[in-house]
């Protein structure tokens, strides 16, 4: 099961009932996050999750409702006795830019490491999980990322027993370990049958639409895309700030053929996104203004 929470819906500045930008993931004991603006401790809260077993931060980029809950975050772990490293990545300039925020948060009691994204698409495989990098338009260096989540072919213990594997190599071949045992290779293809559909959330903010977000939007079970404005006449400064509106948004969800989009990232002027969800259901049918808080829970297909 794959758990997804939107903590932070705002954009720009934080209102009294919306926090800034903040997706977190939860799989299998790890917890991702994508970006930490202002208010995502706060929001982390109301949820009832908690700061301390984060084990990755990513940032799309380093505006400050991206990136500027982080000092607190990093705080707030290290009173909490974390001791295990936090890896953080994020485009070229990621180690310059939190160092600086450190400033007020020197001193910690676990070790931070750094991953550079250095490619205008780039893949991060982890236990269990990937996640994929890629480069939006922004105003400044700016990336999106999907989540994904493979499934192996189903055991085929028949094949197992044919072959004559033993009974101990099992399951480690079912995770998809290559063994040697007695002069023999085992691999997990003389067991397992096709790939089964896995899972994959798809998350982009502060760009322009462009044709890398649709190709890495399709196959996703969840698109989560910036709606900055519903006003018809604010797409001339959607444009000239690099943002999208919430009609852009639900054009690249029709594209991409996925179930269903959540709209984040919202201009502080935009104080009832719900008013434009008639015009952009009209474009896409499974859109939805997303509040801060919202949560899904992916699960992989019944068989």
């Amino acid at each position: 099961m794959l758990d997804v929470c939107l903590l932070g819906t705002g954009g720009m500045m934080p209102l009294p009932y919306r926090w800034l930008t903040a997706l977190m993931f939860r799989y299998n004991g790890k917890s991702i996050l994508i970006d930490c603006g202002e208010g995502t401790q706060i929001a982390l809260r109301e949820k009832g999750w908690s700061p301390k077993p984060i084990d990755i931060i990513c940032f799309t980029h380093y505006h400050a409702d991206h990136i500027s809950g982080l000092p607190g975050m990093l705080l707030t772990m290290g009173n909490a006795e974390r001791t295990e490293p936090l890896l953080l990545i994020g485009p070229k300039g990621l180690t310059r830019a939190v160092n600086a925020l450190r400033v007020i948060a020197p001193e910690l009691p676990f070790e931070i490491r750094f991953q550079e994204i250095t490619e205008t698409e780039q893949e991060f495989s982890f236990e269990g999980f990937r996640i994929k990098a890629f480069k939006v338009n922004h105003s400044v260096l700016c990336y999106g990322y999907s989540m994904l989540i493979d499934r192996g072919g189903r055991f085929d213990k028949d094949r197992a027993l044919e072959q004559q594997i033993p009974l101990k190599l099992w399951s480690r071949l079912q995770k998809g370990e290559t063994i040697e045992q007695d002069g023999r290779i085992y691999t997990p293809d003389m067991v397992l049958g096709e790939a089964r559909k896995g899972l994959k959330v798809t998350y982009c903010t502060d760009t322009r639409p462009t044709d890398t977000i649709t190709s890495n939007a399709e196959g996703s079970d969840l698109l989560i895309l910036e709606g900055m404005y519903g006003e018809p006449d604010k797409l001339v400064k959607a444009k000239e700030n690099k943002h999208m509106t919430m009609y852009e948004a639900a054009r690249i969800a029709k594209a991409a053929q996925i179930p269903e989009l959540w709209l984040t990232h919202y201009s502080p002027s935009l104080l009832h996104p719900e008013e434009y969800m008639g015009d952009v259901r009209k474009i896409f049918p499974g859109a939805v203004a997303a509040k801060d808080g919202r949560t899904m829970e992916l699960n992989f297909e019944e068989e």
